[in-house]
Formats: C-alpha cells, structure tokens, sequence
C-alpha cells in the first residue's frame, strides 16, 4: 500500500487494514518456515505496510 493510500482511510478501515495485514504477515511467516514460499520478499513488503498503517494510527492519535 502506498502512503497516499493510506491516509484516505478513515481510522475504522485502518484498524481493520492492520489487522489484515497481521494475520496475512503471520500466515507468510508460517508458510516461509514450513516450506520456503516462492516470493521471500513479500514477507518484507507486508512488514512495511503494516508499519506505514501503524505510523499514520498512532500519527492521527497524536494530533
């Protein structure tokens, strides 16, 4: 996801993003360590967006 993206969400869909994307990075991460998955940097590219929707929640809690 891009930044521009994430800052037309409102704070519901961002929450609900971020858990998306958690549970997407936990199941990349299990796949990874029973078998190797064919695109090891998807892991880091959702690693990512998780952070860039943490940033702009706790960004928007703080103004």
């Amino acid at each position: 996801m891009k930044q521009s993206e994430i800052k037309n969400l409102s704070a519901a869909e961002l929450q609900e993003k971020l858990s998306e994307l958690k549970r997407t990075y936990a199941e990349l991460k299990t796949a990874h360590t029973i078998s190797p998955i064919e695109n090891p940097l998807q892991i880091k590219t959702i690693r990512r967006a998780v952070a860039r929707v943490a940033t702009e929640i706790t960004k928007r809690e703080l103004q």
